[in-house]
């Protein structure tokens, strides 16, 4: 099978202020624009900022919605983290350990684009736990953190 790529379309309340953040910011690669999308590279992925003039309600914590990416290697995890410190994006939650010590411990670190949009980017020690595991229940954290 040919290599699969993902596409999320999302809203934005702003594209030049989302350009800002995901191309200055992340370093996504801009594709088409238009005066009301931006199709965007992200870790090789298309992802799509629709313009939407209704602003998203704030969810409190994390949960339900974020995408992001999982990096494979710790040094491209922390390149990311780098980054993002050094342009000043938005920390939702700053770099941490979660889970340490179990299958499931991985780095994360969450940020929030302009429209309140959440990513997060993670790297798990265990490469077994981003399908795998399947013995334990757990999926995110018991309580949410904000």
């Amino acid at each position: 099978m040919d290599e699969i790529l993902f596409h999320l379309a999302f809203p934005v309340q702003d594209l030049a202020a989302a350009k800002t953040f995901y191309v200055d910011g992340l370093g996504c690669h801009l594709g088409r624009a238009s005066s009301k999308a931006l199709t965007l590279a992200l870790g090789g992925h298309q992802i799509i900022a629709h313009l939407d003039s209704v602003t998203q309600p704030s969810q409190k914590g994390i949960y339900p919605r974020h995408f992001g990416l999982l990096f494979r290697s710790e040094a491209d995890w922390q390149a990311l983290a780098d980054r993002a410190q050094a342009r000043g994006l938005q920390f939702y939650q700053q770099p941490r350990c979660r889970f340490p010590g179990s299958p499931l411990e991985h780095l994360t670190f969450f940020l929030e684009d302009p429209s309140g949009n959440l990513l997060e980017f993670k790297h798990y020690r265990h490469e077994s736990a981003i399908f795998g595991e399947e013995q334990i229940a757990q999926v995110g954290d018991t309580v949410d953190v904000d």
